[in-house]
Order: structure tokens, then sequence, then C-alpha cells
């Protein structure tokens, strides 16, 4: 019988460095109270935000995310042509196809390397990561680029409150590598498609060109087109998270080998800051440690939140380097992924 070759791989692997951008834009929550019918006091008390990041100008979902993975690669001490998979976490590039990693690998100077989209919610980095550590550890790749960015509010529809209150757009990225002690817990993740539709496009691509050639014959009873946007059932959402995410935790912490008192940072998803408060104190973490609060400017920036809160505190040093951190991205699908990871050094090269 002949034996086919396995890949040398490697089994300790680490976030080497990270990236981000943030667009120039910031909406506060008066600004969209002009198209709202709600008050910031409201806003912010419902979801802990205060502003959020908007793409402006020539600012797109392709630009963002290069500049997101170009900033990672400069903050890594490891030659770019050592690369050899870019994955990009995105539910907000425009086409289908072609599919957006190739194009942006292209942009940061890796073209031909193997680059694919990987479409996951708000849980979108959470799975960009699992698979990334996995990919090394089984030799098909040496170094990953992993990048979650999104232009939420280009389908945004600004006069649904369960929506237009709560999203941002933004990108970061992290270069994930062979290191010499593990980083990356075996990745903890799941679904809930009974519950799916909680979290939904209004309208489906068919449904949407039907109507669209419809409307060209002007026949006065088809519905206008409209805009084609998210809708989501912000109560059924926050009562899944409830009860899910909290096990979520749990067995990513029973899967990393590392005790809840090891735990020195807490990165969850930008959701809503109600949602991550009663995440930590269900799980009973310490009440010193630092958890993200990303949200309160950015807003929720689905697969990007993740790596952009990973940044933010490294940047303002509510993180450091080396800590050992809980990640839990959690959203469309429904989906969640949570790991223990090891925090990467704060960039050289910040987005703010």
């Amino acid at each position: 019988m002949v034996s086919i070759a396995v890949n040398k791989g490697r089994d300790n692997v680490a976030m080497l460095g990270i990236g981000a951008y943030r667009p120039q834009r910031i909406v506060s929550n008066a600004e969209v109270c002009e198209t709202l019918d709600s008050t910031p006091e409201w806003i912010f008390e419902r979801t802990g935000i205060h502003n959020r990041r908007w793409i402006s100008g020539d600012e797109t979902i392709r630009s963002i995310a290069a500049a997101a993975g170009e900033r990672a690669l400069n903050n890594t001490p490891i030659e770019r042509d050592k690369i050899g998979a870019v994955i990009l976490c995105t539910s907000s590039w425009l086409k289908l196809t072609p599919h957006g990693a190739p194009s942006v690998a292209s942009d940061l100077g890796l073209n031909g390397v193997a680059a694919f989209d990987l479409t996951s919610g708000c849980g979108g980095f959470g799975y960009g990561l699992g698979v990334a550590a996995d990919l090394i550890r089984a030799g098909s790749a040496d170094y990953v680029l992993v990048i979650g960015a999104e232009t939420m509010t280009v389908g945004l529809d600004k006069s649904d409150r369960g929506t237009a209150m709560i999203f941002g757009d933004g990108a970061g990225a992290v270069v994930v590598g062979p290191s010499e002690e593990n980083g990356i817990s075996p990745t903890v993740w799941g679904s809930d498609g009974e519950n799916a539709e909680a979290i939904a496009q209004n309208i489906d691509f068919l449904a949407f060109q039907h109507r669209a050639q419809q409307m060209q014959g002007t026949d006065p009873e088809v519905e206008p087109v409209g805009q084609m946007s998210l809708r989501m059932e912000g109560p059924k959402v926050f009562r899944w998270a409830a009860v899910t995410l909290p096990r979520a935790l749990s067995a990513a912490l029973e899967n990393s080998g590392v005790a809840k008192e090891d735990i020195e940072v807490f990165i969850p998803h930008q959701a809503n800051a109600r949602i991550n408060e009663l995440m930590k104190k269900n799980l009973g973490l310490a009440e010193g440690i630092p958890m993200a609060n990303d949200i309160e400017n950015t807003g929720n920036t689905s697969a990007a939140s993740i790596p952009l809160a990973m940044e933010e505190m490294l940047v303002t040093g509510k993180a450091k380097g080396g800590q050992l951190a809980l990640l839990l991205g959690f959203g469309a699908g429904l989906s969640y992924a949570g790991q223990v990871v090891t925090l990467p050094p704060a960039p050289k090269e910040p987005s703010f």
C-alpha cells in the first residue's frame, strides 16, 4: 500500500502581530437620531455606544481590509514572502464572484498565495483564527494573514431601530505563525440554524432581482424594490446569547487547559455592552479583569470587532502583549467561535 506524504506541521502557533483600520468619519448618536426615532441617551443605555465609524470618501471594504492587513504585516517581524495564505473574514464584500481575498492579497503584494473569504457573521474572526491555526498545524501554510473587515453601513437601513444605531465599519488583522509556546487554543465553535432568521437579510438576491425586473415594466401593483438590508430580532438574539454563550466560554476554557483565574483579559465580540457585562458576570471572571469596550466609540463591526477591540486595548495599555485573553465572537448564523489566546505585541503602527 502506498503511503501519502504528510506535511510537517507546527504544534505551537500564535498571533505574531496585529493591525487595524478605522474609517475617518465619526458618527455620533445625535447624528444617528437625525433619521432615527430615538435619543442619544437611550441608544447608549441600550447598547453602550456613543459613536461609530462609517466609511466615506474613497474608503471601501477592499481599501480598509488592505490597510489593516498592511499594518499587521508591518507590525510583525517576518518577511512578507513567508505568508502562505490570506483569509478574509467578512459578510459585506459586495460580490460573490470574484471573492475578496485574492484582490486584497494582490493589493498587499501577496499575489499568488492561497486566498479565500470566510463568511460567518460576527463570529467570523474566531472562525478565521481557528482555521489559520489549524492550517499551520497541518503544514498547509507557514504563516497566515487573517483579516476581519466589514462595511456594514453600505446596506444599512438608517430608519431601522433594530440595526441603524448599532453597526459601524472597520477592519482588523493578525498574522498567525509558529511560536515557541502555543498561543492559540483549540477553537470552540457551534451554530443554531433553527434560529438563523433572527439575524437576516430582508430579501434574497433572486427575489431582489425579480422585483427589480418587474419594476422595469412600471407595474403599479409591484412593490418598490427598496433597499436590501439587514434585519435583527434583538430580543431573540439576546435570549440566545444569554443561554448559549456562557456554555461556549466555559468550553473554551476547558479546551484550553487554562483556569478562569488565569485569564488576564476578556475580549468578546462588540455586539452590545450589556451582553458583554452579563457574560463576564455569568462566567465568574474576576471583577478587575480588563474587558474590551471598543463598542463605545466604534460600534458593532461584525467580523472586524474582535481584532479592532484587541488593537485598541494594546494601544491604550489596557492589555499587554503576552497576556492570556479569552475571545468569543457570536452573531449571524446564529453561530459562535471562541479561543484562549496569547495577545500579540502592541502595534508599532496603530490605527489611531
